[in-house]
């Protein structure tokens, strides 16, 4: 989506799960207004929060005019047999997008296509690299050529319906993603408590939610290491994305168990 859109409104990481929200990203010309929902990825729940994130799978199946169904060329199968049998009963167009083309070889990318071919005989099956733009082009104009003519939704200066709280808090917990290991990322959430734009300076004040107390001592590191690599980072990207100079607070709090509680995952959003 970040590259259809031309900005980056979704994070980047190389873990699984982790989008967590539909985010949508609004694309304006003379000609035309698209708007691109980027859902999280497909799971098996193992807590409420990925039941949570399910629904927005759902939701989004529901809504689509044109459906752009996204593996690589490292993934086997769909993880998730009763979505992929939903996508198959659709009566929109489905363009299957073979991503990271560019990690492969001739011979993988070739068997894939003929994979989702297979699996999804409707669909146009389509290699592509996002990272390096590979077919984006052609995807673009598949999408124009399937998208039926209605009023634009969103007024023509608009890139989403998220707040930029919303995405200083994803910038934040992309950094989470990049620099810690195994269950800490996601038994992340952020908050931003504090959100203050000035003439020169945007105040920032953010809270890094965890689950366990032992999950608060190796994000804030040893003598605040990690914490401060982590507020240094995203300070940076959160300068890029505002293109304003930003001062960073963070802070960490332990909420136990907070993706599994159906009262708590209402208060962080989702």
């Amino acid at each position: 989506m970040n590259q259809l859109v031309g900005e980056k409104l979704s994070i980047v990481t190389s873990k699984a799960q982790t989008t967590r929200h539909r985010i949508l990203g609004i694309v304006n010309d003379d000609d035309h207004q698209i708007v691109f929902s980027d859902t999280p990825g497909v799971v098996n729940a193992a807590y409420k929060l990925h039941e949570n994130m399910m629904e927005y799978v759902s939701t989004s199946l529901q809504d689509a005019d044109v459906l752009l169904f996204v593996t690589d060329t490292l993934e086997q199968t769909m993880n998730h047999e009763g979505t992929l049998a939903r996508i198959k009963k659709l009566n929109i167009p489905v363009l299957c997008l073979i991503n990271k083309v560019d990690k492969s070889n001739q011979d993988k990318v070739a068997e894939r296509i003929k994979y989702w071919q297979e699996q999804m005989p409707l669909a146009e099956v389509m290699p592509i690299s996002a990272l390096h733009r590979f077919n984006i082009e052609t995807v673009w104009n598949r999408i124009l050529h399937h998208i039926p003519e209605n009023p634009p939704y969103y007024d023509k200066e608009e890139i989403s319906d998220r707040p930029m709280r919303f995405f200083v808090s994803e910038i934040i917990r992309e950094k989470i993603f990049n620099f810690c290991q195994k269950e800490i990322p996601y038994s992340t959430q952020i908050e931003i408590e504090q959100y203050e734009d000035t003439v020169h300076l945007i105040s920032i004040r953010a809270v890094i939610i965890v689950e366990r107390d032992s999950q608060k001592g190796i994000v804030i590191g040893r003598g605040g290491e990690m914490l401060k690599k982590i507020g240094r980072q995203a300070r940076i990207d959160i300068q890029k994305f505002l293109d304003k100079k930003v001062f960073l607070e963070t802070f960490v709090k332990v909420d136990k168990d907070w993706r599994s509680s159906e009262a708590k995952l209402k208060k962080y959003g989702y």
